[in-house]
């Protein structure tokens, strides 16, 4: 039976601030999520259990506006699975390709259970919770960055990759049981470069801030936490809080619904980050990473397209985080040229402001 991480909403963690500075640099000590984590999948790297060993990668930040963070990931691009080919957004759960009930079980770190009755969660059998759907927590055996894990809502029943509440929620929830605020959580739709049709959330640590934790937002309908980002590339907000949690999780749920419903493939990303532009009073909140942003990306759809040579437009890349295959181009391109080869895959202006305009009518309409 896998380790079980029970956990409760005492177990967020709500002083987390960013430094000044690039890097990260965590001040409070590791939360229990991190440490049982962290613990887990070095121990997965050291048995020899990933497709190739991932020591530090080499890292740059771009010169310019948007500070991309480029990393040279040579052996992911050679020695990961080939992705599934993927035909349509809605695309049915098909047992005979790869999923996650094929994995080794030692691929396994951990079940995440919540404790729903509000009680300690070091109560760690089990016995009293309350679970509509259990997420279990493995490597990612060819991994982007350190930690990098996948989550996976209840393997056994075979979810497509079409994102649900209870998966927006405990992603939501992953982020604030970390104590370090580079550890981030995102999604790839079926057409936005997933490459497994069965249910899944990616995770990892990434010690360098992106400019998606501070950019500046416009309110939407701010009493759902929903915003348009302001900045490169076009995209959707939504900011919580720990006592608003669910209620934003339905929040986006929908409009991922929504985008599902209308063959819009999108990608989702999960931070820590400052809470939106009408809500910072004082400078010190502009550092503060008490709450969580969730950037919704609607995009062009790739099915069986060519992958592009430099890196794929997906959620860590529009999140400003550049995964490179060949040193070339890790080594020559600038910010221009990422914005090229990310407008490619974003939805035409006029599109955008439509799609907008029907989600705001959407979400206020529920």
């Amino acid at each position: 039976m896998a380790l079980q991480f029970v956990f409760s909403s005492q177990d967020f963690v709500t002083d987390v601030h960013r430094t000044t500075g690039n890097s990260t640099g965590m001040a409070s000590p590791p939360a229990r999520f991190d440490t049982i984590i962290q613990a887990g999948w070095t121990d997965r790297m050291e048995r020899g259990l990933f497709r190739y060993h991932l020591g530090d990668l080499q890292t740059r930040i771009l010169p310019g506006l948007h500070g991309y963070v480029a990393q040279l990931n040579i052996q992911r691009g050679i020695e990961r699975r080939k992705p599934q080919e993927i035909l349509s957004i809605q695309q049915e759960f098909n047992s005979k390709q790869f999923n996650f009930n094929k994995i080794n079980p030692d691929e396994v770190i951990f079940e995440m259970l919540k404790d729903t009755l509000g009680g300690s969660a070091s109560h760690e059998n089990g016995k009293q919770l309350h679970r509509p759907c259990r997420m279990v927590v493995l490597v990612n055996v060819s991994p982007l960055e350190f930690g990098h894990c996948l989550f996976v809502p209840d393997p056994t029943r075979c979810f497509p990759q079409v994102l649900t509440t209870f998966a927006i929620k405990v992603g939501v929830e992953s982020v604030l049981l970390s104590s370090d605020p580079g550890f981030r959580v995102g999604f790839n739709s079926l057409g936005a470069f997933a490459s497994v049709n069965h249910l899944h959330l990616h995770g990892y640590y990434l010690d360098h801030e992106l400019k998606i934790e501070s950019v500046p937002v416009k309110p939407l309908l701010p009493e759902k936490g929903f915003y348009r980002l302001m900045d490169f590339p076009a995209g959707f907000l939504f900011y919580t809080e720990s006592d608003r949690l669910e209620e934003v999780a339905r929040a986006i749920c929908q409009v991922t619904d929504f985008l599902v419903d209308g063959n819009i493939a999108h990608n989702l990303f999960v931070t820590r980050g400052c809470p939106p532009c009408d809500r910072i009073q004082r400078e010190k909140d502009r550092s503060s990473r008490k709450g969580v942003r969730i950037a919704v990306w609607p995009r062009i759809s790739c099915f069986g397209a060519k992958e592009e040579s430099a890196f794929n437009v997906a959620l860590c890349e529009l999140a400003g985080h550049l995964p490179f295959k060949n040193k070339k181009d890790y080594e020559l391109i600038v910010e221009e040229d990422v914005v090229d080869i990310i407008q490619r895959y974003l939805l035409p202006d006029g599109d955008f402001l439509r799609l907008e305009q029907q989600l705001t009518r959407h979400l206020m309409d529920l």
